[in-house]
């Protein structure tokens, strides 16, 4: 589970152009929930999921998963039950790596420093089972270097390498965004079976309006950093992308 206690975070504090990105902002999100985030520019959604990561820090408030205080905590050490997936493919990824070799870098992360994990012949089979799941003839090239993939194909290795782990909750960034609509589509149907194979807690933020809706059990519309909308699973099965479209209009 992930609570929000009453989170506020500005920029540029006590000056002409201070920017209230959230405001006194409470959320609960049940293990297992898969929960879509909309917002126009500026609402806030970026900063939530940089408050959940740990990249910024919350001026007020607290921030537990699965009863554990995070807030405060640091980004290295949240990694060890929280993942992201970012907007640019070259994120997250070590392009001059092999395959195998971020494989390698993703399973070490949160392991205390003192342990090794190497690239034995059990591990090698280990990656080449999980990249053949993705059908696109990657199984046989794990020590190609990633940078020469294409961006659907790193963000779904990606999506791969944050179940390396016993990761709790996933941040998806606009996973799509940089995509075409055929890599976008295998993207976040990837993205959703392993949010049910491994009962992952996510937080997906897109502005792309059909995925919202399709994807998730939980539509939250956020404006000038408050949650102006809080749809459930059956009311979010009536909308249409339109509808979220006049939502943005009305801001």
């Amino acid at each position: 589970m992930l609570v929000f206690n009453d989170v506020s975070k500005s920029f540029f504090s006590n000056k002409p152009n201070e920017v209230k990105a959230l405001d006194r902002l409470s959320l609960t999100v049940s293990s297992g929930e898969f929960v879509s985030v909309v917002g126009a520019n500026g609402s806030g959604k970026s900063t939530l999921q940089n408050l959940v990561a740990g990249t910024i820090m919350a001026d007020r408030g607290n921030i537990r998963l699965n009863g554990e205080l995070i807030t405060g905590m640091a980004d290295y050490k949240r990694s060890r039950w929280i993942a992201r997936v970012f907007q640019d493919p070259l994120q997250g990824t070590a392009p001059e790596l092999s395959i195998l070799d971020n494989f390698r870098l993703a399973a070490l992360r949160g392991k205390a420093k003192k342990l090794k994990i190497g690239i034995d012949k059990a591990f090698k089979e280990r990656v080449k089972q999980q990249v053949q799941l993705l059908n696109m003839g990657l199984e046989d090239k794990i020590h190609q270097p990633m940078g020469l993939l294409s961006g659907g194909q790193r963000q779904a290795l990606t999506l791969l390498m944050t179940v390396m782990n016993d990761v709790k909750l996933l941040l998806l960034d606009e996973p799509t965004a940089a995509l075409d609509p055929r890599s976008a589509s295998r993207v976040m149907e990837l993205a959703n079976r392993l949010v049910a194979d491994y009962q992952l807690t996510v937080l997906f933020i897109t502005h792309n309006m059909k995925e919202a809706l399709r994807y998730g059990d939980r539509l939250i519309q956020l404006s000038h950093g408050r949650i102006k909308r809080d749809v459930g699973a059956e009311d979010k099965g009536m909308l249409k992308p339109q509808d979220l479209y006049e939502w943005f209009n009305e801001d």
